[in-house]
């Protein structure tokens, strides 16, 4: 039986920012994933050049049971000290919209990076776990391989969004074996899908993008949507999705910039006959403005069109109230809102109370950021804070 000072399930990239910093503190490290290659969320993001995280992250920019539990790690470890990092290992880099930081070239480099700061750490992959029992303060792991011990364990094992990289809830297993409370986990970060009645009303619609500004409750976002074969996409649509649950509706102002109806009144008391599904041609996509008009049945020219009809199609652009189906769930979902319950763990360590030397990070536990960079800076923050003590 092999043992080792921290064994860490899961090599993505809150199980690699651990291991880094348990790596320093002169431990022994052992780090399994039951996938062929390490990383891999970090490799697909971005469209491969990794956004890797925000120069706005706050923790206003997270969801949870309790929002106050990511405060600890985020202020401990900032997107300001893993910019460092990255400066460090001059990875060229770039700012886009609303403070993304993406590298220049791929999103391996990152990954590379994490390697080399635990150069000391042992890594399997294609390992599994079979069983987890502890024994006077020792966890006694049997994988597909080997038997292994340790006195710290970490599970960096994620959530079951995109299961076609092998993502699974293995990680609410361990939790729930050891008496911690899961929170049922949902998609978020998800396409939105529409009734088959909604669908018909927009068919011909998809690939269709503008801004947008999309509004749940006190909640809105401002930026892009598209339209889709299922329903709704785009960053607006994504940043959403978790907020929403079954049955809410959304509100979504397609012409942010311009009040519709005020636009259309003061044409008409100049005395305009201009065609309303021309005018609006010059203001949303043509295909659109086409369909939006039709819906509102407000077809005819300016001049002789009522005030009601006008304020009806005003309002059918910008307030369109919708009543999503559904999300495309997990499958297409970038991550889970929920997982282990923050009550069980400490904020400051990661460990769980009522259990010494067991410990959960990254996506596993029930942290989730908005789009953007903010999930991987909780992997890099609530890696930090676990890697300090494990």
């Amino acid at each position: 039986m092999q043992q080792f000072d921290v064994i860490i399930i899961g090599a993505g990239a809150a199980g690699l920012m651990c291991a880094g910093e348990v790596c320093k503190r002169g431990r022994r490290v052992l780090m399994i994933d039951h996938a062929k290659k390490i990383g891999q969320k970090i490799r697909i993001s971005g469209g491969g050049r990794a956004n890797f995280t925000n120069l706005h992250a706050s923790p206003a920019n997270f969801l949870s049971n309790n929002p106050y539990f990511c405060i600890s790690a985020l202020k401990r470890y900032t997107q300001f000290d893993f910019i460092d990092l990255v400066e460090k290992y001059k990875i060229d880099y770039h700012e886009r919209s609303h403070g993304q930081l993406f590298c220049k070239g791929s999103a391996q480099q990152i990954t590379q990076m994490l390697l080399s700061e635990a150069r000391g750490a042992k890594i399997q992959t294609e390992t599994s776990v079979k069983n987890i029992t502890k024994v006077n303060n020792i966890f006694y792991i049997e994988t597909n391989k080997e038997k292994l011990s340790t006195s710290s364990l970490v599970v960096a094992t994620g959530g079951p969004s995109i299961p076609k990289m092998g993502a699974t809830g293995f990680g609410y297993d361990i939790a729930k074996q050891f008496g911690l409370n899961v929170i049922p986990p949902r998609a978020a970060l998800v396409p939105l899908t529409l009734s088959t009645n909604n669908l018909e009303k927009l068919d011909g619609l998809a690939g269709v993008s503008l801004l947008a500004i999309v509004n749940h409750g006190k909640v809105n976002f401002r930026e892009g949507l598209v339209f889709t074969h299922k329903g709704l996409s785009g960053p607006a649509i994504l940043q959403i999705s978790s907020y929403w649950r079954e049955g809410d509706n959304i509100l979504i102002n397609l012409l942010p910039e311009i009040d519709v109806f005020s636009l259309l009144k003061l044409e008409k008391n100049k005395g305009s006959k201009k065609e309303i599904r021309k005018i609006i041609s010059t203001l949303l996509p043509n295909r659109l403005a086409q369909r939006i008009v039709y819906l509102a049945g407000c077809d005819g020219n300016l001049a002789e069109t009522p005030d009601k009809e006008l304020k009806n199609l005003g309002n059918t652009i910008n307030e369109w109230i919708l009543e999503p189906s559904g999300t495309e769930g997990m499958r297409t979902a970038e991550v889970t809102i929920g997982g282990v319950d923050t009550k069980n763990l400490s904020s400051r360590t990661m460990e769980a109370n009522n259990v010494t030397g067991l410990y959960f990070i990254g996506e596993a536990v029930d942290v989730t950021g908005h789009l953007g960079g903010f999930n991987f800076q909780w992997a890099w923050s609530s890696g930090y804070a676990c890697g300090q003590v494990a």
